[in-house]
């Protein structure tokens, strides 16, 4: 990427992106227009209203699948069904989310990451009311599988938009604010959602979306960037075959940890490898393809999307497995574990953005390398707690996991956008949001397979696998500082 010339005065930053924009090409067609100049984004005050709705849109998409944990025994009490059905509550946003992440994104580089994002927004508003709605466990799921695509129209192109938003020389604020976000609303999650239950019904949990979508998205009618997209066409094909592969490799991957039987989850397993070899064969022949292989040759790229999918194992592990030590192998209550876990994103919240503007100026490598080796001695420590350890003990340990992974978090993803060409932000912001959701996915398989394995010391034993992918996270991401990325074409 081109240096900044213009370092971080915004203001300087603002008045020479208004006459840059100025000449700027025109696409023709709905919804690409001119943007930001690539360098230098926004102006003040437009720069401020876009982040507003871009966090708007991920806390909506983040936050909606949290309180559905929390909420899950009481809509499968209310709509009369069992817990295993209930539990597609929560499978069918995060399959909809998981399969359609890489084809909005691909789809976002060629109409414009705005429209994308948009439309997600405007279903994730609609479908938001249809589960408010919903009187049955099966509308209930199709609104909320609905409602997953319109997350993932949201969250395959956030990072884009960012990008697209902030001045390069300030990029690493711009994603260190998305990972902020994200660790809020995951944090928040549990808590909006008991606060939403103690005074209303369940379908409120999904109607307080409502006013806040419209709100968001007349907003961004206004003040979101818009990008020229590149004309080839559409890629229908590649599209299905992705979900296929995603798809199985979810149910396999849940179904080994939830103890299904082998033959269904060989079928499973193998049907995505075979699909998997065509589909990225059919990749590598496409100019810009829809699973961004091009991308993943370039080395500083392929180590970042790594590392996002060890790191995010590795706290995937760890957020599932402590409640269990901390409720049945020490005794505590719901409330005391929902406070003692609370200093990990807590503190993410303040690590994020130091982080992601320091980010800017040192190397990633070394940040994340430094990040996850934190979070590896944060992960032992929790491990070998004792017995009888006092909430000071248990607190301080969970501050370090969460200050480890909030300084990895924006350097890394900052890398993923910015080492990939300015055309094809929308796939790189994709394989960062499919690093993530592959990566907890695994961990949380894990949790199950381990438990399942060794229900007694189950929870220890997932702590220490979570320290080792974390650790295996560091070395990877110290790799980055022996490679150089490719020029990013503006």
């Amino acid at each position: 990427m081109q240096a900044h010339a213009s370092g971080n005065d915004d203001s300087h930053s603002s008045n020479k992106a208004g006459t840059a924009r100025a000449s700027q090409p025109t696409a023709a067609g709905p919804g690409t227009g001119p943007g930001p100049e690539p360098e230098l984004g926004l102006p003040l005050p437009q720069r401020y209203w876009a982040i507003l709705v871009v966090i708007l849109g991920l806390t909506l998409a983040v936050l909606d699948s949290a309180i559905a944990n929390v909420a899950l025994p009481t809509i499968a009490r209310d709509l009369h069904a069992s817990g295993a059905a209930s539990i597609w509550v929560i499978n069918a946003y995060q399959l909809a989310v998981t399969i359609s992440l890489l084809p909005l994104a691909s789809l976002g580089d060629r109409i414009g990451y705005r429209r994308v994002y948009l439309g997600g927004l405007m279903l994730f508003t609609v479908a938001s009311l249809g589960c408010s709605l919903s009187s049955s466990l099966p509308t209930l799921a199709f609104a909320r599988m609905v409602q997953g695509f319109g997350a993932a129209g949201i969250m395959s192109v956030n990072t884009a938009l960012v990008r697209n938003i902030y001045p390069s020389a300030q990029l690493g604020r711009g994603i260190a604010i998305n990972a902020m976000v994200v660790a809020v609303s995951s944090a928040v999650g549990p808590t909006v959602a008991s606060g939403v239950l103690a005074v209303a019904a369940w379908p409120w949990l999904f109607a307080i979306n409502v006013p806040i979508g419209i709100a968001a998205i007349a907003s961004g009618l206004k003040a979101l960037p818009r990008n020229i997209g590149h004309k080839a066409p559409y890629d229908y094909l590649s599209a299905v075959m992705n979900a296929f592969v995603f798809g199985l490799l979810i149910f396999a991957v849940d179904g080994l940890g939830h103890g299904e039987r082998w033959i269904y989850v060989s079928a499973e397993a193998l049907g995505a490898i075979v699909i998997g070899y065509f589909f990225v064969r059919r990749q590598l022949r496409q100019p810009a393809p829809l699973l961004p292989v091009d991308l993943l040759r370039i080395p500083v790229f392929a180590l970042s999307i790594g590392t996002s999918v060890c790191s995010f194992a590795a706290q995937m592990l760890a957020f599932v497995s402590l409640p269990f030590m901390l409720q049945d192998t020490l005794g505590l209550t719901q409330v005391q574990t929902g406070l003692l876990m609370t200093p990990w994103p807590l503190v993410i919240v303040i690590a994020a953005p130091v982080s992601g503007v320091l980010s800017d100026r040192l190397s990633a490598g070394w940040l994340g390398g430094i990040g996850l080796v934190a979070l590896t001695v944060g992960l032992l420590l929790l491990a070998t707690l004792g017995a009888h350890p006092q909430p000071l003990d248990i607190a301080w340990r969970m501050a370090v996991c969460g200050a480890g992974f909030g300084i990895f978090q924006s350097p890394n993803n900052r890398t993923i956008l910015s080492s990939a060409p300015r055309s094809r932000s929308g796939g790189a912001s994709g394989m960062l949001g499919t690093a993530r959701l592959s990566g907890q996915t695994l961990g949380a398989a894990l949790v199950a397979l381990i438990f399942g394995v060794a229900p007694q010391h189950g929870p220890t034993i997932a702590l220490y696998v979570a320290a080792c992918f974390a650790a295996v996270a560091s070395v990877v991401s110290t790799l980055r500082v022996m490679q150089r990325a490719s020029p990013v074409a503006a």
